[in-house]
């Protein structure tokens, strides 16, 4: 039996959509729940996981491309899971995002 080398990933360019709308949202530490063994949630203390990231840079990539809504709709329906409010979260993101010279409004 042998074993193939993984597929490679292909990177975006620096200036795609995909990679500012993840790259902005690269240090908002999020964190999710952390599980007993049995799956449930033990509500004693939390791990932080790259879901919650992801989830929200899918999010913003989203608004990013369709402009549907605000910014801010955006960061709320993601349900990001942060020790940030919703609105901190909005601030860190269009700062970054206007720091880039994309318009948030």
């Amino acid at each position: 039996m042998t074993t193939k080398p993984p597929a490679s990933v292909l990177q975006h360019s620096a200036d795609s959509l995909e990679k500012i709308a993840y790259s902005v949202v690269a240090d908002i530490i999020t964190e999710e729940p952390s599980r007993e063994p049995s799956g449930r949630a033990s509500g004693r203390g939390l791990s932080r996981t790259p879901n919650e990231q992801s989830r929200l840079g899918y999010n913003v990539w989203t608004w990013l491309r369709e402009r549907h809504g605000t910014l801010e709709q955006a960061v709320r329906s993601s349900g990001v899971r942060t020790s940030l409010s919703a609105k901190q979260v909005y601030q860190t993101i269009a700062a970054r995002l206007k720091e880039r010279g994309i318009d948030v409004s």
